[in-house]
């Protein structure tokens, strides 16, 4: 007997399904994309099973299409994330997301003497490793690894 497949979580007519969230990311995507600040309708789904992760998490968003800085932090959170475009209910487009060369005015630097931390100037990384993320500052050179990432 075929084994029954259902869905965990409701289907959305027009939105954003992010999907491939580790588990332990969840909170940090939801607070980085300020999905609780929201009017849109927003499920999540939290310790599904996953043969990839084990655990994982999903997030869908009604009438939301995310715009690319969006997209930017949350490959700095969860870079295996993968984002569905739903329209009619359909998954009109497929997005992976991937770690940007360059990231600027969304991660605080982790040098409390730096400049950024001391004056109104906004914060420029070059991204010197993507598995695990590393960001160097442009200002002080101070590397950062993505455990002490800070979205600002």
């Amino acid at each position: 007997m075929a084994a029954k497949k259902e869905l965990q979580v409701s289907a959305v007519e027009n939105g954003t399904v992010i999907d491939h969230i580790p588990a332990d990311k969840l909170f940090d995507v939801i607070n980085i994309l300020g999905i609780e600040h929201t009017e849109n309708t927003v499920t999540f789904g939290y310790n599904l099973s996953s043969s990839k992760f084990g655990k994982k998490a999903i997030i869908k968003i009604s009438d939301k299409f995310l715009r690319d800085d969006e997209i930017n932090k949350l490959a700095l959170v969860a870079p295996s994330a993968k984002i569905n475009i739903i329209k009619d209910f359909e998954v009109a487009e497929k997005k992976t997301v991937s770690v940007p060369e360059r990231v600027e005015g969304i991660v605080k630097c982790v040098n409390p003497k730096c400049i950024t931390n001391n004056q109104h100037v906004r914060t420029k990384f070059v991204v010197v490793g993507s598995e695990p993320i590393v960001l160097k500052c442009h200002y002080c050179e101070k590397l950062t690894d993505q455990e002490h990432i800070v979205i600002i």
